[in-house]
């Protein structure tokens, strides 16, 4: 039985990422899974937060049998903006998770990391593995971060990691000059949930009863990276059809200006069990994203999930990896090719590219995924 311990950037509920579906699928294995810090100072922006600040003094979770869960203490502020101020944190983190790993009785310790300011943590936890998982270019993020010091904490881990995975082709590129046992492990689906909005009935969500048209979904965070002015483009030239978004809005994202168009819906968080009822009802599933330097840094969950629902997927050229399935989607270089290929897509003359779209989804499961990371960690 192997020993994990994962340092992460995502709590374990809600919502599924990739952390989690990992963890999830590792065999064999007792997993200690560590929800991200919050900020002392978090309070100050989100009351809620404040509550947060106390649960790492609560017991740990079972959200299955190998799997506890622990939220971390809270740390200092700016340790993305000053190393001093970063390497104080992890040493009472250190303290704590620690603690842990005696109760359990984990020895011979796999450790995953998943934020560049673990570098300061992980000579400070002894174990035999060290795996650092890069999901996103952390250094992008806005907020309280130098991302010069990211950016060397990120290089920091990569050096001292025994194994670096990363999500996208940008990522890679600059990893694998840190750590030559450097690997590109794209995002996956979970297959057996999202292939259920081709192969099961569901009745029609509350709100799309009474959408007219077709309906053109978008399921996602809907964050700074999504081409909003296209959206709105397709408000404008398709007003009998629906769009309809899925998924939270992040801080500091402006999406105002679409809520005046009548058939556009937003509605929020939907808990992933939910999501193949609403995608059932797709004609068109949306991936649209703003060219730039994010396209070679991301792996949108969403792009993987869409494949594994069979519907038909009409995309931007951003992030690049859509390319590899250029032969069962539909990728526009411009506006104006986009809303051209929503009617393409519309009229797909038979299923071939449907079950195209299923059978990539399927080799692109979580399962697969984490197989291709067991054989590269047992080497």
């Amino acid at each position: 039985m192997k020993n994990v311990v994962c340092l992460s950037t995502t709590n374990f509920d809600p919502l599924p990422t990739r952390k989690q579906n990992i963890m999830i699928r590792l065999s064999n294995s007792e997993i200690l899974y560590f929800d991200p810090s919050v900020s002392i100072i978090a309070p100050l922006k989100d009351k809620k937060a404040f509550k947060k600040i106390f649960t790492f003094t609560k017991n740990g979770y079972n959200p299955q049998e190998n799997i506890t869960v622990y939220p971390l203490p809270p740390v200092l502020p700016f340790y993305n903006k000053i190393r001093f101020i970063n390497k104080i944190n992890q040493f009472f983190v250190s303290i704590y998770v620690n603690s842990k790993i005696k109760k359990h009785k984990f020895n011979d310790i796999d450790l995953w990391c998943y934020s560049p300011s673990t570098c300061d943590i992980v000579e400070r936890i002894k174990s035999s593995k060290l795996i650092y998982d890069c999901v996103d270019r952390h250094s992008g993020y806005v907020g309280m971060i130098n991302p010069q010091v990211v950016d060397n904490m990120e290089k920091c881990l990569a050096e001292k990691a025994d194994i670096v995975f990363s999500t996208a082709i940008g990522l890679h590129e600059t990893l694998v000059n840190y750590n030559k046992n450097a690997h590109l492990i794209p995002n996956g689906c979970a297959y057996e949930l999202f292939s259920k909005s081709h192969f099961e009935h569901f009745e029609t969500p509350p709100e799309l009863i009474n959408a007219t048209g077709k309906i053109l979904g978008f399921v996602g965070m809907l964050q700074e990276c999504i081409d909003y002015d296209l959206i709105e483009k397709i408000a404008i030239n398709r007003p009998t059809d629906t769009i309809i978004f899925i998924g939270r809005t992040l801080a500091g994202v402006d999406i105002e200006f679409l809520k005046k168009y009548p058939n556009i819906i937003f509605k929020g968080l939907v808990p992933q069990k939910e999501l193949p009822a609403y995608i059932s009802k797709f004609d068109i599933c949306l991936n649209t994203f703003k060219s730039g330097r994010l396209s070679k840094d991301v792996s949108p969950l969403k792009f993987y999930e869409y494949l594994a629902t069979g519907k038909p997927i009409v995309s931007t050229k951003e992030p690049l990896q859509v390319a590899d399935f250029s032969d069962c989607i539909y990728i526009a270089e411009n506006h104006d090719e986009f809303l051209k290929l929503i009617d393409v897509a519309l009229n797909e003359p038979n299923d071939e590219k449907t079950n195209l779209r299923l059978n990539y989804g399927k080799l692109c499961s979580w399962d697969e995924r984490v197989n291709s990371m067991n054989k590269i960690l047992s080497k």
